[in-house]
């Protein structure tokens, strides 16, 4: 599996010191600049995520993510802002200038490493549905960028869920999803869902979509799929 590459920008030696230590025994790549002038000079195509400060001198966090946001190149890169800065101005204009989330100092590193793997899956996904407009099996079709599902050219009313569960399904056919992957993939653990809940989402979206329903097999004590 391939590694992410994180870059983590902070003036604190020792906070880069122990955010590095702690993301690579998550299996991640990390590099540390000391400055945002610093980080600009490196390559930072190669990087999946940055990790950014923004009390920094003499050009700050922020200038530095609105050059890598104007940057064709590096536009697409996701930043989390970690700084003691915690007013509502402070958070609205890094959120304006397109950072992903933002932590306020102090921070527990188990958040931090929280908020990385949540953004990087995030962007992972997002990134997934951006190269595939559409997803097809036999006269089963979900149009990636218009959200929506048809059955043999007519369209049927999937819920958000719904349609994300058979998204999920369709893009890794024979391939059994567990209840806890499934909550991953499709709640993105936003909620706290029952299995329950999975279940009556699963048992409405066979019914849905026709003689394909019977394609949705349960694996019981593992979980779900989409069977080819």
């Amino acid at each position: 599996m391939k590694k992410n590459n994180i870059l983590v920008v902070d003036d604190e030696e020792s906070l880069c010191e122990i955010l590095q230590f702690n993301l690579e025994v998550e299996g991640y790549n990390v590099d540390v600049a000391y400055n945002a002038e610093q980080a600009l000079q490196m390559e930072l195509e190669k990087y999946s995520l940055i990790l950014l400060d923004i009390m920094m001198g003499p050009m700050s966090g922020l200038k530095m993510a609105q050059i890598v946001k104007n940057n064709e190149r590096t536009a697409n890169i996701p930043i989390i802002f970690c700084t003691a800065k915690e007013s509502e101005d402070d958070t609205v204009t890094g959120l304006n200038i397109g950072a992903d989330d933002y932590i306020v100092k102090p921070f527990s590193i188990r958040e931090v490493i929280a908020r990385v793997k949540s953004v990087l899956r995030r962007t992972e996904t997002q990134n997934q549905v951006a190269e595939v407009k559409e997803i097809r099996y036999e006269t089963l079709c979900i149009d990636v960028e218009k959200k929506c599902c048809t059955l043999d050219g007519k369209d049927i009313q999937l819920t958000k869920k719904e349609l994300e569960i058979l998204t999920l399904f369709l893009k890794n056919t024979d391939k059994i999803f567990s209840r806890d992957e499934i909550l991953e993939r499709v709640w993105h653990n936003e909620v706290i869902v029952l299995d329950r809940t999975i279940d009556v989402n699963i048992t409405r979206l066979r019914k849905k979509i026709g003689q394909y329903g019977k394609f949705i097999i349960t694996r019981i004590g593992y979980g779900y799929g989409f069977k080819n």
